[in-house]
């Protein structure tokens, strides 16, 4: 039989493992920069092509910040991270990395990818000047549910970012950007 102690031991290392677990992974799969640019572009592609909301919001973008793949996992404390590229007029113009930590009532581990619209010259400048943001703390940012039947419209544009989640696989309910913070990196 187990003693408090070695339990609260036990779940200390199963928490610190959920933690770092998500960040870990992407740190040792390093990409070059022409790879996540390639794999940013290909996975945006993907999106618009289908996605009907995503091209909408492509087409009066002033860029995108593609994170093609973002790895998430938590047993009570959670984290995330992934690396991407910010894209304007089609072409890599920066690379940033998303991560975040969570504590709450949560378990799993999930891989997907996210899509950020940067609407206005004022929301891309905030990103490209400063060293990165948390967000809710710089542009405004909407999250985008694919499965709400939401119309835009040029009259309904109200948010700086518009954030697009896609290819989720794995069991995790949350895909929100709470407690994430984008920074810019130099990869290779």
């Amino acid at each position: 039989m187990m003693t408090a102690t070695r339990r609260t031991l036990t779940t200390a290392l199963v928490a610190m493992a959920a933690v770092t677990a998500p960040i870990a992974i992407p740190a040792a799969q390093a990409r070059s920069a022409a790879e996540i640019a390639a794999q940013g572009q290909s996975s945006l592609r993907h999106l618009e092509a289908t996605e009907p909301q995503a091209r909408f919001y492509a087409k009066h973008a002033r860029a995108v910040l593609v994170f093609p793949s973002i790895f998430k996992a938590g047993l009570v404390f959670g984290g995330e991270s992934g690396n991407g590229v910010l894209l304007i007029d089609g072409r890599p113009a920066g690379f940033y990395n998303l991560s975040g930590g969570t504590w709450g009532l949560q378990i799993g581990a999930e891989k997907f990818s996210y899509a950020l619209y940067f609407m206005n010259d004022t929301s891309l400048r905030y990103l490209r000047k400063s060293a990165g943001f948390a967000v809710g703390t710089g542009p405004s940012v909407a999250v985008i549910n694919k499965g709400a039947a939401v119309a835009a419209d040029t009259t309904t544009i109200a948010k700086d970012v518009y954030a697009f989640p896609y290819r989720e696989k794995g069991l995790m309910a949350d895909l929100t950007l709470q407690g994430t913070k984008i920074t810019p990196i130099h990869p290779n």
